[in-house]
């Protein structure tokens, strides 16, 4: 019975350790990138979600490895300053698990794997030298904006098909191959870079916020966020986007915009928090609204559904 409580109390310091319940906020960013591309889900956007799975947990053990003296005086129930993981441990398993989020990404394609490479570098740059600078919030913005864009380029990036020619020169027939590209715009990773933006600008309010977190104190910081939000609502219901896209940009802003005001209003560390708990859960309706804008109803129906599995982990595991 013994051992069974020690295996229960492991799995829980690594589910502490790595979020889980922030993790439902990850498929989204490949599947809003495949819509908003132009392309269907398929076996590179899969490639894509599994490298995005693993390059966010890379980052969040690495995040508490960087964090962990800080941590000690702040949060000392955090799984490294209590004892429950070790130091070394959370740092051989950030290194593990990005090097399987670029293996999985290189499935995809180089394109992928060059695009994953630049967000792995990103999210180690922030954990280990750009969090607590000005440049903290920007760097963990274009994080998320590039784990979109590994989904656009994952999910466009295709085998150009082939066709045999028959030639004769000197009587004799001869076979060669020729390359054909797709004629027509197509999918493309380029048609992404708005909803990377959008998405980008809502992870920037966020973080700016979470540097609060702990000792609260800021009443600007949650205001700002609250006026980013609304802005990025209206950008992804943009003129022309259909009575559903509309509906879950609004389903988007609801939810983080009355925790925000709360936060400003009374800029208390605990209100500060559900203010940023409360962002984290924002990002699948955002994701899903990205999709709908990309014109993906399907794909946006599917993240909803991630909603209240996100929230039922969130009463077992803080997401901040």
């Amino acid at each position: 019975m013994s051992g069974r409580v020690r295996a229960q109390g492991r799995a829980r310091a690594w589910a502490d350790l790595f979020r889980v319940s922030a993790l439902l906020s990850v498929p989204g960013d490949a599947l809003a990138g495949a819509a908003t591309a132009g392309a269907r889900p398929g076996r590179g956007t899969l490639h894509a979600i599994g490298a995005s799975l693993c390059l966010y947990e890379a980052g969040m053990a690495l995040n508490d490895w960087a964090d962990r003296e800080e941590d000690a005086r702040e949060r000392p129930h955090r799984p490294l300053p209590s004892g429950r993981v070790t130091p070394a441990a959370a740092l051989a398993v950030s290194a593990a698990l990005t090097l399987a989020g670029l293996g999985l990404a290189s499935r995809a394609g180089r394109p992928a794997l060059a695009t994953a490479t630049a967000l792995a570098t990103t999210v180690w740059a922030y954990d280990l030298g750009l969090k607590h600078t000005p440049a903290g919030p920007a760097t963990m913005a274009a994080a998320r904006a590039l784990d979109l864009l590994l989904g656009a380029v994952a999910s466009t990036t295709a085998t150009p098909s082939t066709r045999t020619a028959t030639a004769s020169t000197t009587g004799t027939p001869s076979t060669r191959t020729v390359t054909a590209t797709p004629a027509g715009p197509g999918p493309r990773p380029a048609r992404a870079l708005p909803a990377a933006a959008l998405l980008g600008a809502h992870t920037y309010a966020v973080t700016a916020t979470s540097r609060h977190e702990t000792q609260g104190g800021s009443t600007r910081t949650p205001l700002a966020a609250l006026a980013v939000t609304l802005a990025v609502a209206a950008g992804t219901s943009r003129a022309g986007a259909s009575p559903f896209g509309t509906l879950l940009a609004l389903t988007y802003a609801r939810t983080p915009a009355t925790l925000l005001l709360h936060a400003a209003l009374n800029p208390s560390a605990a209100l500060t928090e559900r203010a940023v708990a409360g962002g984290i859960r924002a990002t699948i309706p955002l994701q899903a609204a990205l999709a709908a804008r990309g014109g993906a109803p399907g794909t946006a129906l599917a993240l909803l559904g991630l909603i209240p599995a996100a929230r039922a982990f969130a009463r077992k595991v803080s997401p901040t």
